[in-house]
């Protein structure tokens, strides 16, 4: 009895070791993200355990749960919410019932998830789009491209470009009352990612250039070249997003061989030929000092894995990593930034990368901001920050669409 009382003891104390993350000072409502993120960490934890012993996928345990928080498209007051599809990828529209003899703006948002969970049908991503439509009495259109590893890059990417194409043609536009001259493309996390490389297609394409007047990311990830960016040091653990989940994920996006992740986690995944890409990432030249501190920037190792993944050098996984004339046309963009963010460099040098070529850009940094806060703006659990994300966004929308 003694000694199953001691091994029962060991578990926990090597659990609570596993899922505890020092929570940095300044982070509001410190307790209910400690909880949030040990649930996170023993989610994980657990998923790990079931697809080790074979019973079930990483992705698809996670993938089930978040679905346990999906919503129908349930109108209210204010707004007429309904599903559709746009060139045959799901999308659900958020229309305003108000009377407006001119035209509407339109916002098309994506979702995050690491391209591997997640729909616009998450409650608080819902709840977003919906007071999007309210506040700023805008047309949205919520995207839910195909997911990873069952659709692999580029699919998702191919997903959201057909619905934004499909969107700004003269004739859908019209037909939603959009005045085509005031769209946005927005998202979180990858979400943004997807917004990001998007936006850089359709304003370098000459049958939709300058159709797109704003893009707003929201702690985007945008570039897959240099994992360990100081971001990543810092945050390594979190809160909430880990820097070891976060490329587990990311990877399903191209593959499941293992080598990849473990490659990524020592930032030894770069194929050759992949050296000017690093150029256009240096976070020794992009980033501002303030947030270099002691970090020490060291020269990338390349070609180490084998076999090596090419698809890594495609401009269209990593919007930081393109060059300045593609960057130049891009519309008016607005980015917000978490200091706690294993994606936080990516956003603040993606900022001076614009400005350097004459992009206007708007730029919030949360100082006590987390990643992922979004997604906890409902019962039963919810944050002020997710809140103040929502409201800074909103108010960006109407201040300049």
């Amino acid at each position: 009895m003694g000694y199953k009382a001691l091994c029962f003891g060991l578990t926990c104390i090597l659990c609570a070791f596993y899922i505890f993350t020092p929570i940095p000072e300044n982070i509001e409502e410190p307790w209910k993200v400690r909880i949030m993120d040990a649930a996170i960490k023993t989610t994980s934890l657990v998923a790990t355990i079931l697809e080790k012993i074979g019973l079930k996928r990483l992705e698809d345990f996670l993938a089930i749960l978040v679905k346990l928080d999906y919503t129908q498209p349930i109108s209210d007051e204010n707004v007429t919410v309904m599903d559709t599809t746009f060139s045959d990828i799901p999308v659900r529209l958020y229309l305003p019932k108000r009377k407006r003899e001119s035209q509407r703006p339109a916002v098309i948002f994506i979702h995050g998830g690491a391209f591997v969970l997640g729909s616009y049908k998450h409650t608080p991503l819902d709840l977003l789009n919906r007071w999007t439509a309210n506040k700023v009495d805008a047309v949205v259109v919520g995207v839910d491209p195909r997911l990873a590893p069952e659709y692999p890059f580029p699919v998702p990417y191919e997903d959201v470009v057909s619905v934004v194409k499909y969107f700004l043609h003269d004739k859908i536009l019209a037909k939603y009352g959009v005045d085509p001259n005031r769209i946005c493309i927005s998202g979180d996390s990858s979400g943004g990612t997807l917004a990001a490389g998007v936006a850089q297609l359709i304003q370098n394409d000459p049958e939709f250039k300058n159709k797109l007047k704003a893009q707003a990311l929201i702690y985007p990830g945008l570039q897959l070249v240099d994992i360990s960016m100081p971001s990543h040091r810092e945050n390594e653990h979190g809160p909430l997003l880990s820097r070891k989940l976060a490329i587990k994920l990311a990877c399903l996006y191209f593959t499941r061989d293992k080598a990849l992740p473990q490659a990524m986690m020592k930032n030894q995944h770069m194929p050759y030929g992949s050296m000017h890409l690093f150029k256009l990432v240096n976070w020794s030249t992009f980033l501002p000092e303030k947030y270099k501190k002691n970090h020490v920037y060291t020269e990338p190792i390349i070609g180490k894995l084998n076999p090596s993944y090419s698809i890594l050098l495609d401009s269209r996984l990593s919007p930081l990593a393109a060059n300045d004339s593609q960057l130049r046309n891009l519309p008016l963009t607005y980015i917000l930034t978490c200091e706690h963010d294993i994606l936080r460099d990516d956003g603040l040098m993606y900022v001076l990368r614009l400005q350097n070529v004459g992009v206007k850009v708007s730029h919030d940094h949360m100082e006590d901001g987390i990643h992922g806060a979004l997604s906890f703006m409902a019962a039963p659990v919810y944050l002020k920050l997710g809140i103040r994300i929502k409201d800074k966004y909103i108010n960006w929308l109407e201040e300049n669409l």
